[in-house]
């Protein structure tokens, strides 16, 4: 992900009075808490999951990732609101990422609740439960479309986690287009929001003014665009009109998959849209060097709030900046201002005349 504001780093929550990513059941709202689950990762530390209280049991919007320590941490969690993984009724899952789906999919499966899914999540789930090593090639395809097939071997001979088959599954049912959804007395507007993957949904309870925003809208980072297999044509313009779509939502309570609980909305929409203008803008700009790859637009651009250089990013991250590169560049052929050709060493890029 690229920042676009403050960092998470120092990032209290108004529910919990400490760091958003602090262990515990933080009640953001009558019948709803919030439980931050800790990931595998140098740069974000925890997910949250939103547990809504309902007459007949317990509804999770997003499982966290299916490792031991996020297991523990979450029952540990649930044993403080009173309740078990027996309690759960139900997941509704904002996206496929493993952070969001796999532990869903395992204590779902375990103790039969069922799990929902957005239903443009299905051609990644085929990759990822079709042959071994499926879903990796997709991947490095994606690098080499965006010019950054230096990186293949890299990325190929990196230390990772093979996907675990039994972390994956197809979820009990798929969710297609705007719809509402009873969870107990409450009801969640259901929108889906393609953009971060293409099944992205987001869950509005206007009647409590809060928005269930998964990696959609973010309050301090912005989610990665582009990085998804199989990869979407123009996922920062899906991503922008998905904005759009929120911004037309009434402002609410942000409760975001990572960060702290943020007041507005709709501030945030305005911020993340101001920042791909501008990202949209410097694009342009460095095209007029000469025809280039999402890879080479790339090295001309900063990286994180700080600015750096894209040579000091790792090599995971030097991918994703490509591939979010590509997408924005892609964005400018949408609206007409350049041009692509597709070439043995990726989509080459050309401005306007």
């Amino acid at each position: 992900m690229t920042s676009s504001g403050a960092s998470t780093a120092n990032a209290v929550s108004p529910d919990s009075g400490e760091h958003w990513s602090a262990e515990g059941a933080w009640q953001v709202a009558d019948g709803i808490h919030r439980i931050p689950l800790p990931l595998p990762l140098d740069g974000l530390k925890a997910v949250n999951v939103y547990v809504l209280e309902t007459d007949d049991g317990l509804v999770l919007i997003d499982g966290g990732w299916a490792i031991e320590a996020a297991r523990s941490v979450l029952e540990r969690s649930l044993r403080q609101i009173g309740a078990g993984f027996a309690d759960i009724r139900r997941f509704l899952v904002t996206h496929v990422h493993r952070d969001h789906y796999t532990m869903a999919a395992v204590i779902g499966g375990d103790h039969g609740a069922p799990v929902s899914l957005g239903a443009d999540e299905k051609p990644a789930l085929d990759l990822l439960l079709g042959p071994e090593g499926a879903a990796q090639e997709a991947i490095l395809r994606g690098l080499v479309t965006a010019g950054a097939g230096s990186l293949v071997e890299g990325w190929r001979r990196a230390p990772g986690d093979a996907p675990d088959p039994a972390m994956w599954r197809y979820p009990d049912t798929w969710l297609d287009g705007d719809h509402s959804i009873a969870v107990g007395a409450r009801t969640l507007d259901a929108v889906h929001t393609p953009g971060h993957t293409p099944g992205h949904f987001v869950f509005a309870d206007t009647s409590e003014q809060v928005l269930f925003a998964g990696d959609h809208v973010l309050p301090t980072i912005t989610p990665s665009i582009g990085f998804t297999a199989p990869a979407p044509i123009d996922p920062l313009g899906d991503f922008m009109a998905s904005l759009t779509k929120v911004r037309t939502l009434p402002d609410l309570r942000l409760l975001p998959a990572h960060g702290p609980v943020a007041p507005s909305s709709h501030a945030r929409v305005d911020e993340l849209l101001a920042h791909h203008e501008h990202r949209l803008t410097l694009s342009l700009a460095a095209l007029a060097h000469g025809p280039a790859t999402g890879f080479d637009v790339a090295h001309e651009l900063g990286w994180t709030r700080h600015e750096r250089s894209f040579g000091e990013l790792d090599l995971f991250n030097q991918g994703l900046a490509a591939q979010e590169t590509k997408a924005h560049l892609e964005l400018l052929v949408a609206r007409g201002l350049a041009t692509r050709e597709d070439t043995p060493v990726g989509v080459v890029f050309a401005p306007v005349p």
